[in-house]
């Protein structure tokens, strides 16, 4: 299958292909190219190439030097600059080097690295997933195919050279299998009719597109190919010098009436015709566009002076006349079709538009920046100044554009059959993107993002960057402010407005109001909030030990030793449990306070006696006389609560209530000292009962009159107040309350009525 002097043709060349002048000078690093230099490079790439590829072979079967020899030649025929065929080589020798990138770059520079780069990755990336093709009938070759057109999209978010190199390679594979009549993996063939073909032809680089789709044809439906073939009443040569031959008449007839036109043959290859005819439900010989031309103008009026010539040379058939100016379709395409009958009774479907109709018809989007901003080498003889890097990310964007677009056309999506491009029907679903679950987006850099489908900038922020994401503020969509929760759509350009610092809002979890989509950001703003909350915990414990040390006159204590002392790792996971109320301070205390002194002489030998009081508190030692005693500090026991004595060494006996922590700890560390003892009546000077100090812990929320409030309760019930300590951490107030009371059994109604005060949250007795 060769190419035709016509395909060939320069002037075709340029309005085939915009996105090909862009990639032509990015291989150039945007700089002008004399054309010596430039095989001087392609020639210095080979020799590179040459000892690394000669007797190697691919897993195809193909000779790796020949392949690349081929790939080089097709890029040559669809007008690329030497520049680029020298990257093929590169590429190809990136395969039998130890590490390829650094290698290229010291040698060739860091633009042909990348490329070396991104095409093996995604080389990789379709081997390892072509065997899902394989299967016609595999449930998961839909989300394999899917997973491929991804990653083929958002490689071009790093090179647009990436995807012309795998283009050309595909087909001078396809090539090889025809040449040599080897059986074609159907898995190969499959990608090509489903990816390679329709990427081609949304970058308008139809000489590829067309061959891709014949060649995959024939390998997946030989017999159709063949009998398509055979309706063919001429062969390929023929028919193309043939279309060759009208378009010659009509040029010199347009001429001759003082028209400008450019006028191509479209000649209609067999896949093509057999899509029609399926398509359509049409005989061969109902397909009137077997052969076609295409007639660009200047203007409008010269569209219709145009037209009025072709049917003064040939008869016009009115049915299949039809005028996408006067009434463009839905999609903006405008054209005029008409198919006529030539001097051998054969029908020919012409259709004239002007260069702009016809680059948003043929390239879409790609081929206004491709016009405009062509750069050093022109377009189509334009000449246009500007940034290099700004034409990149332009060139980015309308590749992004053509890509969804190709995308819905992959879903079955409506198609405009006067492109000539390609219907996919996945499933049978018509109308339905396959990336309903994604969107891709810009950076004002024109770097592509996937994104799920309703993100919003603060999804997009975190994507880019976490701390991005903590400091976002506002966001322009496509240059406008816009709110932060309006969800993106494909092919929009976002940049984030930030603050040099700050933190997430709370708002930003709130489902309702739709500031986040995906999990990952959510997941972000949680640990964000959730190490705000350690910190503040951390703070809190870090205070309370603080200020313990201070009141035990241990402030030189390293907090490092103290947490390793206690089993901690660190100290803030000391102050962490501290913080949450899960760790004593009574703990820190005993590890602060010195051991008792060992007394050397021996204890006093205990008398056996009546039991009567001690002390004057009202505690009475079981079996013992006159032995001092003293009430514990610690848990303040009071009448009539259960109580235990210890025996310290020169304090007398402490008392400390029967459930005391530091008691349970003594009595089973040293039973031996433990001694029964029992409360007794015990009276003042005055002749009163005797009162004995309770310590009542409250927590609130801090409140004007709370102090008050609590006090007067207190006051009701007759208890004096001898002690109040109080701080407030974040709103919350901690209190401490020391009351006398001569009966601990009245606490527990004290405790409902300071529950009932407005604000307190806890009240307990230490």
């Amino acid at each position: 299958m060769k190419t035709t002097g016509l395909e060939r043709d320069a002037e075709a060349r340029t309005a085939l292909s915009p996105i090909l002048a862009l990639a032509d000078e990015v291989a150039a690093g945007g700089q002008p190219q004399d054309a010596a230099a430039e095989q001087e490079r392609l020639g210095k790439a080979r020799a590179f190439a040459l000892p690394l590829l000669s007797g190697r072979t691919f897993d195809t079967g193909e000779d790796a030097l020949t392949h690349a020899d081929g790939v080089a030649r097709i890029l040559a025929d669809i007008g690329a600059a030497p520049s680029m065929q020298a990257a093929v080589y590169l590429v190809y020798a990136g395969d039998f080097l130890t590490d390829p990138e650094t290698v290229v770059e010291q040698a060739f520079g860091p633009s042909y690295a990348r490329l070396v780069t991104y095409t093996r990755k995604l080389v990789k990336l379709q081997r390892n997933a072509r065997d899902a093709l394989a299967d016609e009938t595999d449930a998961e070759v839909l989300a394999e195919q899917l997973e491929r057109v991804r990653k083929m999209l958002l490689a071009f978010s790093h090179d647009l050279r990436v995807v012309l190199l795998r283009l050309a390679s595909r087909l001078q594979t396809l090539r090889f299998y025809a040449a040599s009549r080897q059986p074609c993996p159907r898995a190969l063939a499959r990608e090509t009719q489903q990816i390679f073909a329709p990427l081609a032809n949304r970058l308008g680089i139809w000489q590829i597109k067309w061959e891709l789709e014949d060649l995959s044809f024939r390998f997946l439906q030989p017999e159709p190919y063949k009998q398509i073939a055979r309706w063919l009443d001429e062969k390929r040569v023929e028919r193309e010098a043939g279309i060759e031959r009208v378009r010659q008449q009509l040029a010199e007839a347009l001429a001759l009436q003082g028209l400008p036109a450019q006028v191509q043959g479209r000649p209609k290859h067999i896949y093509s015709i057999w899509k029609k005819m399926r398509g359509k439900g049409l005989d061969f010989s109902q397909v009137l566009d077997v052969r076609a031309l295409r007639v660009l103008v200047t203007d409008v009026p010269a569209c219709y002076a145009a037209l009025s010539r072709v049917h003064e040379l040939w008869l016009a058939m009115p049915e299949e006349f039809d005028d996408y100016i006067a009434r463009p379709k839905p999609n903006g395409y405008q054209s005029l079709h008409t198919v006529v009958i030539d001097a051998d009774q054969r029908p020919i479907e012409i259709q004239i538009r002007t260069r702009a109709m016809h680059e948003h018809a043929e390239s879409g989007i790609a081929a206004h920046w491709a016009y405009k901003e062509a750069g050093t080498k022109g377009y189509a003889g334009v000449s246009a100044a500007g940034d290099f890097e700004s034409r990149v990310a332009q060139a980015r964007r309308a590749v992004l554009h053509q890509l969804l677009a190709w995308e819905r056309e992959l879903a079955g999506a409506d198609e405009d059959g006067s492109t000539g491009t390609s219907q996919v029907v996945v499933d049978g679903s018509t109308g339905k993107g396959l990336f309903e679950d994604r969107i891709y987006v810009l950076t004002p850099q024109a770097t592509i993002m996937e994104l799920p489908a309703g993100a919003t900038a603060v999804d997009f922020a975190y994507h880019l960057h976490t701390e991005l994401g903590h400091r976002c503020r506002g966001a322009k969509i496509d240059g406008a402010l816009q709110p932060l929760n309006t969800p993106l759509r494909n092919g929009q350009t976002v940049e984030v407005v930030t603050v040099k610092e700050g933190g997430p809002s709370m708002d930003w979890l709130n489902p309702q109001l739709g500031f986040l989509q995906s999990q990952r950001s959510k997941a972000k703003v949680r640990a964000w909030f959730n190490a705000r909350a350690q910190q503040e915990t951390i703070a809190r414990g870090r205070e309370a030990v603080e200020k313990l040390l201070q009141r035990e006159g241990r402030t030189a204590f390293r907090l490092d030793d103290l947490a390793a002392q206690l089993g901690f790792r660190t100290a803030d996971a000391l102050f962490e449990v501290v913080g949450k109320d899960e760790f004593s301070l009574r703990n820190i205390e005993q590890l602060l306070r010195p051991p008792e002194p060992v007394v050397a002489e021996e204890a006093p030998i205990l008398k056996r006696a009546r039991s009567q009081s001690s002390g004057g508190r009202g505690v009475l030692v079981v079996g013992v006389d006159s032995l001092l005693t003293q009430l514990a500090h610690c848990c303040r026991p009071a009448p009539p609560d259960r109580i235990g004595g210890y025996v310290t060494r020169g304090r007398g006996v402490s008392i400390h209530r029967a459930d005391c922590i530091n008691y349970r700890e003594m009595a089973q560390r040293s039973p031996e000292r433990v001694i029964p003892v029992a409360w007794g009546e015990s009276r003042n000077a005055k002749g009163d009962s005797a009162v004995y100090p309770v310590d009542i812990a409250i927590t609130a929320q801090d409140r004007q009159g709370l102090l008050r409030d609590i006090s007067e309760v207190f006051a009701k019930e007759k208890m004096n107040v001898t002690g109040v300590h109080t701080q407030t951490l974040r709103g919350t107030a901690a209190m401490t309350f020391t009351i006398e009371v001569s009966d601990a059994s009245r606490l527990a109604h004290v405790m409902s009525q300071l529950g009932q005060v407005k604000g307190v949250q806890h009240a307990r007795r230490r």
